[in-house]
């Protein structure tokens, strides 16, 4: 098996192949003092090895655009039979990690945010949507979204936010046409905000639950709340206002996850 091994690793100079590295660090595992190694080994074998690779994306030994090896040298590599490392590369497939080419080989994507947020956000679509858990983590990442955006912004990007949100005032009787405004509202708040990756997240998290907020939003007084909410924001952000920013922005987002659980009350009672 070692003499197997050695052949496989040897490729012509200057030829691009992860698997020389995948050998050294199957070989040359790092040290962790004070965690316990053995713990690790309880992990599915499946974990491990997206692990290892996912280690080898992040200290820069694999990049965007390198190919991986085939399966039967990664299986050399790790030591492992096919199915555990299929179920590995499939996970970080699903992530957005690593996309399949032509011939069975894996390559390392962009790792542009947009593309690691997506299966992300479909993941939390399709599971059991917990309503608070999802207003929770919004909380955390657009108000800090909000607080750059207010130490930010150009007064450009300032004066588009406010138009955005009075814009809002033609559309409380058109829930469709609002739907579009919130969304460039929300997007011009993280796009002033200046961190792709932040903002990113945020889109992933505001996709949730779409299905529910529709309905939430053509209920009775929930946009004109919505659109008054919004100028509260714009307003502070135009005037720098960080604390004031953030907190009209915390009362808008318990206003949107109050209506949701509404609307989805409303829901398994006519279902019901």
């Amino acid at each position: 098996m070692a003499e197997e091994a050695k052949a496989v690793v040897s490729v012509p100079d200057g030829q691009k192949d992860a698997f020389a590295e995948l050998i050294h660090a199957e070989r040359n595992p790092p040290p962790r003092p004070g965690f316990g190694g053995p713990a690790l080994e309880r992990r599915p074998i499946a974990e491990q090895v997206a692990s290892r690779i996912m280690a080898m994306i992040k200290s820069g030994n694999l990049r965007p655009g390198d190919r991986l090896p085939t399966e039967r040298q990664m299986g050399i590599a790790f030591g492992i039979s096919r199915p555990p490392l299929r179920e590995a590369l499939k996970a970080l497939t699903l992530m957005g990690v690593l996309e399949s080419r032509q011939g069975g080989r894996y390559t390392v994507t962009d790792l542009s945010p947009s593309r690691l947020v997506a299966p992300f956000n479909t993941m939390l679509s399709v599971g059991d949507y917990d309503v608070n858990e999802h207003f929770e983590a919004r909380l955390v990442v657009d108000l800090d979204l909000v607080r750059l955006c207010t130490l930010r912004a150009t007064q450009e990007e300032r004066q588009r936010i406010m138009k955005h949100a009075v814009d809002g005032n033609a559309f409380y009787d058109d829930p469709v046409a609002f739907r579009l405004l919130d969304i460039e509202f929300h997007q011009s708040l993280n796009d002033a905000a200046g961190n792709r990756l932040l903002s990113a997240v945020a889109q992933g998290l505001y996709d949730i639950g779409l299905d529910v907020r529709r309905v939430a939003s053509a209920m009775p007084g929930n946009i004109e709340k919505s659109v008054s909410q919004h100028i509260e924001v714009a307003e502070a952000v135009l005037a720098g206002d960080v604390a004031g920013a953030c907190a009209a922005y915390r009362r808008h987002l318990e206003h949107v996850r109050d209506t949701t659980i509404e609307a989805m009350d409303s829901s398994h009672a006519t279902k019901d």
